[in-house]
């Protein structure tokens, strides 16, 4: 359809993958070679900069591989989400998924259970093939950052430093997924479609006593009662620092882009003084 064609092309222009003439640019030829959406691709380049590339690697294979949660049997709901909380990360889902991706490793590696790994996903509630598979895929995107030769940072997962860097790259990508808790309940308004939706059941937030305000999604699920799937808490003001202001000058109006706006425009005069210290 023309009107989704406009659309993705308009995506890619406002994550500078395309140049003034519609082609794609020098960073766009880069995305490119990564085998993954746009947006993903362009949070794992992003993650060069921020050095935390090996983290991001495993983001995008995990959310890239089938989701790695099981549906629990009838009865068995509540033994399969205090099983998941072992691997829940306060900072949100995609870091949950790091440490599920992490145990999963580990649990491959034990030399005091080999071949126990099917046994260790069973128990978890966790999808074996799933995990595998994530575990191939990051391989691939390691050869392909060696290949066009980009530079791959040690891992630094847990430390606050870490952590913010990963929002950061995550930014870089997924600005368009931004929502907001507009009623304090866990009815969350997207920024760009003003569309509402809830927290899927399989997220680290799902039934916490903490609901995050501000979030970043990777992906709106209409067919599943339009649920946000892997969720990350993020802050108005990092939002502010890495949203493209092209972009944000189109957003429709609404009450959460009021706010942004005070804090872009809070913001404005510690940039200006960056800007003249370079």
């Amino acid at each position: 359809a023309p009107e989704s064609l406009m659309q993705a092309l308009e995506d890619l222009d406002y994550l500078a993958a395309l140049d003034n003439n519609g082609n794609l640019s020098e960073f766009g030829i880069i995305m490119s070679e990564f085998p993954l959406d746009p947006q993903l691709s362009k949070s794992l380049l992003a993650s060069c900069e921020f050095e935390c590339v090996d983290e991001m690697l495993t983001i995008a294979a995990m959310v890239t591989a089938p989701s790695c949660f099981l549906q629990a049997p009838p009865g068995t709901e509540e033994i399969a989400r205090t099983r998941w909380r072992r691997f829940s990360h306060p900072a949100g889902d995609h870091c949950t998924l790091i440490n599920i991706f992490n145990a999963f490793k580990a649990a491959t590696a034990s030399p005091t259970q080999p071949g126990n790994t099917e046994k260790w996903c069973r128990d978890y509630f966790l999808s074996c093939s799933a995990l595998s598979m994530a575990e191939m895929i990051r391989a691939e995107l390691v050869e392909i950052m060696k290949r066009i030769e980009l530079p791959i940072s040690e891992p630094d997962f847990g430390s606050e430093g870490n952590l913010l860097s990963i929002k950061k790259a995550l930014l870089s990508g997924y600005f368009m997924h931004i929502a907001r808790d507009v009623d304090g309940s866990g009815n969350y308004l997207m920024l760009t479609h003003k569309q509402v939706a809830q927290l899927h059941p399989f997220s680290s937030y799902y039934n916490s006593r903490r609901i995050p305000e501000w979030v970043l999604f990777h992906e709106l699920s209409i067919s599943e009662g339009n649920s946000i799937r892997v969720v990350t808490e993020i802050s108005p003001q990092l939002f502010a620092e890495l949203v493209p202001q092209y972009y944000f000058s189109n957003l429709p109006p609404s009450e959460s882009k009021d706010i942004l706006q005070e804090v872009i425009d809070h913001l404005a005069p510690v940039s200006a003084t960056k800007e003249e210290q370079k």
